[in-house]
């Protein structure tokens, strides 16, 4: 049997095709060198790996070299498809090896493929996606009709947080640290010492996943206890609950750890035994075989060069502060000194903090999206190319004009109001949007807006506030405020 390479991302047991499949892994400092990635993230992958390498025994031929070439053996290898452009190319161009379609998915490139070329010129839009694909998988359906009689309870899922201090969830399954998380901490201290590596953010405990049955423990503990009260504050965020009713899932998946087809089933059933509603169970199903499959499918089917979008001509650079995490505390805006922390101290906040707080204050502040992007795929641990080009490119900084995402993202402070309890102890005012108590969210809503109005000029889904901004008697003054705001922290 032809020894199958595995890389980090590829841990999980659907990976190799026989129990007795002898591996090789390649461990690669370089990877960690050429860019400043979060504590966490680089703690997790590597504990990962090294915990699959000990698993596999004598079937393992583990190397820990300082860059993937001169570990390659001379000797037939397959390998799953990469999960990135580089590697992609990389394994192709290498004498040898024969490349596998991509696994860890719940439809394959050649299903997405079919779909979208019946799809001819009409968008491609993610609600078809995801029902085809319910059907397909056999999902959350009675019969030929959805269960419940409806596809999607999203309109149902985005209640504001309750005025308490917590959502009062259980808090989350953790896994414990052992002689390999050790070994892992004393090689990033070392590393670092020696200046071989710089990291941003703070150094555990580790907070997720890295074994299948920490991954199959994560997900019980989630469908058991969190599950049931996901749906209606999904899109909420709390200043003192990091972790609300989330899964915590997205690591391990996108390690390969857990597939997410079985997670789908774990989910489903739970709302078939009546152990969750199904407004939660097809909101985080949707998340699972809808959202992280689509925005996989576009990362191949935009091409290489998405990456590079920029419609909204957007070429300033990141501050000092927002790339370093606001480690020094200077950012007096509450939701984004509450976000930043949570990046700083977990490597992850979830979807809303990512995109209507950090994606949003980017955009309106016209950060350059490639930029942007690479810093979302390095400071969060669940962070990977393929997640992040379409979701910050596309989704978060609307680089892409469209394709992705029919409107911008944008908002003002009035947003973060209604679906958090960051404003009430913010020194900034989020119906204010000229002079010192302005909330820079909502100051720089009209900003963005005015600044890009010929850009987005033919958007029926934002037309309404182009215009309206016209009916601002301070909006000449919300402008010359925000044009000559430093890039200090707000």
């Amino acid at each position: 049997m032809t020894e199958r390479w595995l890389f980090g991302d590829q841990l999980g047991p659907h990976f190799v095709d026989d129990p007795e499949q002898p591996v090789l892994m390649i461990e690669s400092r370089s990877v960690f060198a050429r860019r400043r990635f979060h504590r966490q993230k680089a703690h997790l992958v590597l504990s990962a790996m090294r915990h699959r390498a000990a698993e596999l025994g004598a079937r393992v031929d583990y190397r820990q070299v300082g860059n993937y070439r001169e570990a390659l053996p001379d000797r037939p290898l397959t390998v799953c498809q990469p999960t990135s452009y580089a590697a992609d190319r990389f394994v192709r161009g290498l004498p040898r090896v024969q490349v596998l379609p991509a696994r860890g998915f719940a439809s394959s490139r050649e299903v997405f493929g079919e779909w979208a070329a019946r799809r001819g010129r009409q968008r491609l839009l993610l609600e078809d996606f995801y029902r085809e694909a319910r059907v397909r998988l056999d999902l959350l359906m009675d019969g030929s009709v959805p269960a419940g009689g409806r596809w999607n309870f999203d309109a149902d899922n985005r209640e504001s947080p309750p005025k308490q201090p917590t959502l009062g969830a259980v808090e989350p399954w953790w896994p414990v640290e052992d002689e390999i998380d050790a070994e892992v901490r004393a090689d990033l201290d070392r590393w670092e010492r020696d200046g071989q590596v710089r990291f941003v953010g703070d150094d555990g405990p580790r907070r997720f996943a890295a074994t299948r049955a920490e991954a199959l423990s994560a997900l019980t503990d989630f469908v058991d206890h969190r599950l049931p009260g996901f749906g209606p504050h999904e899109d909420a965020m709390l200043a003192g609950d990091d972790w609300m009713s989330h899964s915590l899932l997205s690591a391990p998946i996108n390690l390969g750890l857990l597939d997410p087809v079985e997670v789908a089933e774990r989910a489903e059933a739970a709302y078939r035994s009546g152990d969750a509603p199904l407004q939660s169970v097809e909101g985080f199903i949707r998340q699972i075989i809808g959202w992280r499959d689509y925005i996989w499918h576009l990362y191949w089917h935009f091409g290489a060069d998405y990456r590079h979008q920029n419609a909204l001509a957007a070429d300033e650079s990141i501050p000092d502060w927002f790339a370093e995490l606001d480690q020094d505390g200077e950012v007096q805006a509450r939701c984004l000194s509450e976000t930043l922390r949570g990046v700083r101290t977990n490597g992850w906040v979830h979807h809303i903090p990512r995109l209507m707080v950090l994606g949003n204050y980017a955009m309106q502040r016209g950060w350059n999206p490639e930029a942007v992007t690479d810093w979302f795929h390095r400071s969060f641990v669940d962070g990977y190319d393929w997640v992040m080009v379409p979701n910050v490119v596309g989704m978060s900084q609307h680089a892409d004009g469209g394709l992705l995402a029919t409107k911008p993202y944008a908002a003002g402070g009035a947003y973060i109001d209604k679906m958090s309890d960051f404003c009430g102890s913010c020194r900034y005012n989020p119906k204010k949007r000229v002079g010192p108590d302005a909330c820079p969210f909502t100051a720089g809503y009209w900003w963005f807006l005015d600044r890009n109005a010929s850009r987005l000029e033919g958007n029926h889904r934002i037309a309404r506030s182009l215009s309206a901004r016209h009916r601002l008697a301070d909006l000449p003054a919300v402008v010359d405020q925000e044009q000559n705001r430093p890039d200090s922290a707000p």
